[in-house]
């Protein structure tokens, strides 16, 4: 179930459009009725959602609104995560999820900016986009609450693994300093046997903390090992034409991967063609063309960085594991001549990729020329 962020107003209909600007301690609702009326600013402490309805109450009455006009809201996608959402649409306000950095801004070096004026910039957007303006913002397509919930399984595996990371390179950066080197095996106790630039035991006090870190290693591998096998049990647990089964029926896709694209909204998103998706992944060129000015500046950054990372991880497995199939022979065609067209080829077989896992595992349309096991 997919919930959207998506409302549509009809032209003729009075509307209250509320903006909510999202404070630690204090909301800013910006309020108005349409094009040329002045907007009614009011301070709500955060959460108080008394405090909100009493203030869409005195709006209406002094735009001169009937106390049963539809009210569509929007606020800034961010820390608060999409809880107030959930709450407007018990309240029967249709709102929209805004990505912030879609937003439009005053390109002068210099510029005011207080929660009072984000807040009534933000309306007045609000009725441009409902009155038919779609290129104002990009809005952010709200999971169901379990969609959300599901996402903390990789997203924690993620950072227990750039944990693991950081305390590698500190043990290492710790030993440096003492002329010695991270042995490959690490057993209980490695650290006792291993001596600095003229042979001799590491100090006692370097011993220590070379002990508490190994006890952080070990825990952070146990989590990780049953973060690991939790996925892998859910992802087995699917019956065979679910997107995860189709997906782990491919050669070199493993489930790892496959948890992080379906988390992260391969099919709850609820793409309707491949420009979505590839809107989602991001590295798309980005051209500039001004005048006779013309100038490729390179690959954008933008997108999901978690559906990023994967993707390339899978793109070369794919090239790996799947030598038959017709993108990996469009890669070895196009890149294959050196190791540096290779790597950023591999962005353009990331992107393509995708768009076939996507339609593998929600419509069952096979790769070209893919190694698919038996359901």
């Amino acid at each position: 179930m997919t919930a959207a962020t998506c409302s549509k107003v009809s032209l003729s209909e009075s509307v209250l459009f509320v903006a909510f600007e999202l404070g630690q301690e204090q909301w800013k609702l910006a309020m108005t009725s349409g094009f040329g009326v002045a907007p009614v600013v009011k301070t709500v402490r955060r959460g108080d959602w008394d405090a909100v309805d009493r203030a869409l109450t005195a709006a209406r009455q002094r735009l001169g609104l009937s106390s049963t006009v539809p009210v569509v809201s929007c606020y800034e996608a961010g820390r608060d995560g999409f809880w107030i959402h959930r709450a407007l649409a018990a309240r029967g306000i249709r709102n929209r999820v805004v990505d912030s950095a879609s937003i439009e801004v005053n390109r002068r070096a210099r510029r005011a900016k207080t929660d009072r004026l984000d807040a009534l910039k933000l309306v007045a957007m609000l009725v441009r986009v409902v009155w038919g303006d779609r290129t104002v913002w990009r809005e952010v397509r709200v999971p169901s609450v379990a969609d959300e919930a599901a996402r903390h399984v990789s997203r924690e595996r993620q950072t227990l693994v750039q944990d693991r990371t950081r305390l590698v390179n500190q043990v290492r950066s710790y030993l440096t300093t003492w002329g010695a080197a991270l042995p490959q095996a690490r057993p209980e106790g490695w650290w006792t046997t291993v001596t600095d630039w003229q042979g001799q035991p590491l100090p006692a006090a370097v011993q220590a903390r070379l002990a508490r870190a190994h006890q952080r290693l070990v825990c952070l591998a146990a989590q990780l090992t049953a973060l690991e096998t939790a996925q892998r049990e859910a992802l087995a647990a699917t019956a065979a034409e679910q997107p995860a089964a189709r997906l782990l029926r491919l050669k070199g896709v493993a489930a790892i991967s496959v948890s992080v694209l379906l988390e992260e909204g391969l099919a709850w998103r609820d793409f309707q063609n491949r420009r979505q998706l590839g809107g989602l992944l991001g590295f798309a060129p980005t051209p500039y063309a001004s005048g006779t000015l013309q100038r490729d500046q390179g690959i954008s950054r933008a997108g999901n960085t978690r559906m990023q990372s994967v993707m390339v991880q899978l793109a070369w497995s794919w090239v790996r594991w799947q030598p038959s199939s017709a993108l990996t022979q469009w890669f070895q065609r196009r890149f294959g001549d050196s190791a540096r067209a290779r790597k950023v080829g591999i962005i353009a077989l990331a992107r393509k990729l995708l768009i076939a896992l996507w339609r593998w595992a929600m419509q069952g349309t096979e790769p070209a020329g893919a190694i698919v096991a038996a359901a």
